[in-house]
């Protein structure tokens, strides 16, 4: 099961999200960021899960969710593409707390061995109302977890900054081989 869970990590605004609409449109099956879908219910209802408000329980959140992202993409068949994931959060919640977590969670709960990850990209890099941290933080985040996974006996890959559909082609030409 874990080696069709492909993930997509690395700096925010690095085009994930683009790429996985791409994969989506090509027939694969996607499963959106965690972190995005928890600022919007968060906004919604007034919660205090965000990570300008509280970046340890949004982190918390975060683990929950891609939890169950992946006990809902068990059922699915061929390539699952996840935008982020548990890896992701639980080395946030790490880099917060210091709770020495992600040996445990990483070891249970396993990807596909190649990570790909999108490496900061000011050219594309765009805040938005979810994404409200800046370039920096984000090529922060990049630097944790182009250790993290390496740590984890994951092989990261990085994406090239060539247009969307190159990037598919990449992504999937990486996993044929």
């Amino acid at each position: 099961m874990s080696e069709r869970f492909v993930l997509l990590s690395g700096c925010s605004g690095g085009g994930k999200s683009t790429l996985l609409r791409e994969l989506r449109a090509r027939g694969h099956s996607i499963v959106e960021e965690p972190g995005r879908r928890i600022v919007q219910q968060e906004l919604e209802r007034g919660g205090d899960a965000l990570p300008w408000v509280d970046p340890a329980a949004f982190a918390r959140r975060a683990m929950q969710v891609a939890l169950s992202d992946r006990e809902r993409a068990a059922n699915q068949r061929g390539w699952i593409f996840f935008d982020r994931g548990l890896i992701d959060a639980v080395s946030a919640l790490e880099e917060l707390t210091g709770e020495g977590m992600l040996g445990v969670f990483g070891a249970q709960h396993r990807y596909h061995r190649k990570v790909f990850l999108a490496p900061p990209w000011p050219e594309i890099y765009q805040g938005d109302t979810d994404r409200r941290h800046g370039f920096e933080a984000g090529v922060a985040e990049f630097e944790r977890l182009e250790q993290v996974y390496p740590a984890l006996e994951y092989e990261v890959i990085m994406l090239p900054k060539v247009s969307v559909k190159e990037r598919a082609d990449f992504v999937l030409t990486e996993l044929s081989r």
